[in-house]
């Protein structure tokens, strides 16, 4: 495994040893941080002398940009979008260059962006990262108005949708390659990871153009350029997926990692034609602000006992349960690495894979090449494997091989989407498979839904009516006085009252009576009942209890239970 460039560095003057320095590394994958800040965080070096180190590298200098008075026509030097994407903040400038502060190693491909999109010569220095963005805070103001200044710089000549479609692909990529489409999909994706989105959607239509991001499950919209700048933007983004940029009447999937604001991110595209152009969906997988770790899912301590236990038996199948985007893939990613031990052998079949985790052998689904979930669990079955996880079983042929693996000594991990717990048996019963064979393998199912929550910095107290307490079945005397939150709206939230996300589950654990149920084929609501009666706790009862303790709100919890 490479060294990372700050940690070789390091190794270089002397603060670390190689074994040392990969130590870090680990730790900084583990806690999702950069190297930069946990060699700081771990004070193996001050954040002055890590500068000086990394300046001595790039032979360039370290400044006290503190200190320095900065006239204003050097801040005007770049655009304030360009000082946000990148973390970069003028010092000198003139016709020809400009100097750049900086609190991060440069990367090459960086440099070279920076460089296109100024058009003028770049050289950079280090300072402290609190004085840089306390700078970049000051003279660029908000986010909203790098999305300003970069709809005013955007030029106005871009080829129509019509002409697109007429032109070769030469003319796309120069359309899609100008400074300023290139520096506009930049903010857009800046934006995205800033705001922790989970997708963002780019949506042309006849006579409108969309750009808009899901945070905490819900959409908000940004302000968008015109209609005509769609086909620019959208080509811009199939040249960093590695998209066929000429093909625009199929759809087509891609992947983009590029650094933002700092961060390794990975994005899964989506390009699909539309009657008005491509709608592209860009999923981000942003590893540093997901927590990977059990628990930090937000498991009540029973659920966890209960999950931590389970997990460690040495065969059978667990399955988590939910809809699309309710973090079923974290929850699961978050169990292996709990599992994950030098004397286990994991293997997981992914479509894609969504996080990188070290000491877990990960493969990813691909039918255009035949490589389907089945064909590739067959072949985990010859790797002697001790834990398998299965993106998503979604067929009987699928099922077959999980109950397969798991009678032969194996333990399976999956996903299913139902609408709770107990539907998931009655989910495998609809693929045909066989009750003795389900009743003999499924050790848990973990149904789970993630509501948003209050935002701390607007929450207020109410004391609820009696309208909202039928609303949740519940009396004054269950409440105990205790009063329930909303959020009014602020800035922090964007108006919005909620910030962050949570989520509300139920453990369906199997037990001897509940087998018995399976091999009778009993339906949903006789499994559920009896699971209550056996002290399942349903998702509409921890979302109620989440309001209880001021965590989310009345609405969020009817919505998504």
């Amino acid at each position: 495994m490479m060294l990372d460039p700050i940690l070789q560095i390091l190794v270089q003057n002397g603060y670390l040893d190689e074994n040392g320095a990969r130590d870090l590394q680990d730790l900084a994958k583990t806690e999702a941080k950069s190297v930069r800040q946990i060699v700081i965080d771990q004070e193996i070096v001050t954040e002055d002398d890590l500068l000086a180190c990394m300046a001595a590298y790039q032979d360039t200098e370290a400044i006290d940009l503190g200190g320095m008075t900065i006239e204003t026509e050097v801040t005007e030097a770049i655009p304030a979008s360009t000082a946000r994407i990148y973390n970069v903040f003028p010092i000198a400038a003139d016709d020809m260059s400009v100097t750049l502060a900086t609190f991060d190693l440069v990367d090459p491909r960086v440099s070279d962006e920076i460089l296109f999109t100024l058009s003028k010569e770049v050289r950079f220095v280090f300072a402290r990262e609190q004085d840089v963005m306390e700078r970049i805070a000051q003279y660029y103001g908000s986010a909203n108005d790098s999305v300003a200044d970069m709809l005013k710089d955007v030029s106005d000549s871009m080829l129509s949708d019509s002409e697109l479609q007429n032109s070769d692909p030469a003319d796309i990529t120069n359309a899609a390659n100008s400074s300023a489409i290139i520096r506009f999909v930049n903010l857009v994706l800046y934006q995205g990871v800033v705001d922790r989105a989970s997708d963002i959607h780019i949506e042309p239509f006849e006579n409108d153009f969309k750009i808009r991001y899901r945070v905490d499950g819900a959409l908000y919209e940004m302000k968008a350029p015109d209609v005509k700048m769609a086909p620019a933007i959208i080509s811009r983004i199939k040249i960093l997926s590695n998209l066929n940029i000429s093909e625009r009447r199929i759809p087509q999937d891609g992947r983009i990692a590029l650094t933002v604001a700092g961060k390794p991110v990975d994005l899964r595209v989506s390009c699909l034609p539309t009657a008005h152009g491509e709608s592209v969906v860009m999923r981000i997988l942003d590893q540093s602000a997901t927590s990977l770790d059990l628990e930090n899912v937000g498991l009540p301590e029973d659920v966890y006992e209960q999950i931590t236990m389970d997990i460690e038996k040495p065969n059978g199948i667990f399955i988590v349960t939910g809809p699309t985007g309710s973090g079923k893939t974290t929850t699961l990613y978050s169990i292996l690495r709990r599992i994950n031990q030098i004397d286990t052998k994991l293997l997981t079949a992914e479509e894609p894979v969504e996080y990188n985790v070290d000491g877990i052998v990960q493969v990813p689904i691909d039918p255009k090449v035949g490589n389907t979930f089945a064909k590739v669990l067959r072949a985990f079955l010859r790797q002697d494997p001790d834990v398998m996880m299965i993106g998503e079983i979604r067929d009987l042929e699928t099922a077959e091989i999980a109950i397969q693996a798991a009678l032969t000594g194996h333990f399976v991990f999956s996903t299913l989407h139902t609408n709770d717990a107990a539907g998931a048996v009655t989910r495998f019963v609809d693929m045909n498979v066989a009750p003795y064979l389900l009743s003999s393998t499924l050790e848990g199912v973990l149904g789970q839904r993630l509501v948003r929550t209050c935002c701390r910095e607007c929450r207020e107290a109410y004391e609820p009516d009696d309208e909202t307490l039928e609303r949740i079945s519940l009396t004054r005397d269950q409440i105990g006085g205790r009063p329930f939150y909303f959020g009014r709206g602020c800035k922090t939230c964007n108006g919005t009252g909620y910030k962050g996300r949570k989520a509300v589950v139920e453990y369906l654990r199997i037990s001897n009576p509940l087998r018995e149920l399976i091999n009778t084929r009993a339906p949903t609501l006789i499994l559920r009942e009896k699971a209550r009666e056996l002290g399942m706790r349903t998702m509409r009862e921890h979302g109620i209890q989440s309001i209880l303790d001021g965590y989310t709100t009345v609405d969020e919890v009817l919505r998504y239970t």
